[in-house]
């Protein structure tokens, strides 16, 4: 039985892509020393838009219309019964203060991070720990201070043409230079 006064109940997926498109698998083993299914980068889809940090901080577009394309993979996290309006507002001092263009870090503060809070913001339930442990795989191979060292500039912004991007209240945003983040280099996130 269903009434206007009950709460609506919103579904919430999170989004996995492979940036390495199956390389890591290939290779990870000869380079690193151990195997890794893939480099992840993850987004969260609520409210019809798919949400995720990267250079930029954090920016929302349609679902897959990232420069990324279709997900390799796609999981309901559950359902939540955040509104639109509050889920922006939380977005919002997310962006002003933990999730800042500047504070963004391939290893330590990316968008696996990122989906993981807001994850279990909406539906108190945590991203795949294979996911979240990769970052720490890398840098505890063999050749992770080479790596660390190597991608420590390193940010990812896979947003595309119709991409919003909540901007930090009061902070200084990355410059820009021909269109693209200044401290911005292809690479992995």
């Amino acid at each position: 039985m269903s009434s206007s006064t009950e709460s609506a109940n919103f579904p919430v997926h999170l989004y996995i892509y492979d940036m390495s498109k199956g390389m890591a698998k290939t290779i990870s083993q000869s380079l690193l020393g151990l195997q890794i299914p893939g480099l992840w980068h993850t987004a969260i889809v609520v409210h019809g838009q798919e949400y995720f940090f990267g250079g930029m901080g954090i920016q929302s577009c349609p679902p897959m219309t990232t420069m990324l394309g279709e997900p390799d993979e796609t999981k309901l996290l559950g359902r939540t019964e955040i509104t639109k309006p509050l889920w922006e507002d939380y977005l919002q001092s997310l962006a002003d203060d933990t999730y800042h263009a500047l504070k963004y870090d391939i290893f330590k503060h990316n968008c696996n991070n990122f989906s993981n809070e807001l994850a279990l913001f909406l539906t108190g339930k945590e991203i795949p720990p294979h996911i979240l442990s990769l970052p720490d795989d890398i840098l505890n191979s063999p050749i992770g201070p080479f790596i660390r060292t190597f991608m420590s500039r390193v940010a990812v912004s896979p947003g595309g043409s119709n991409t919003h991007t909540f901007e930090g209240r009061g902070q200084q945003q990355p410059r820009k230079q021909n269109g693209t983040n200044s401290h911005q280099e292809p690479g992995l996130d």
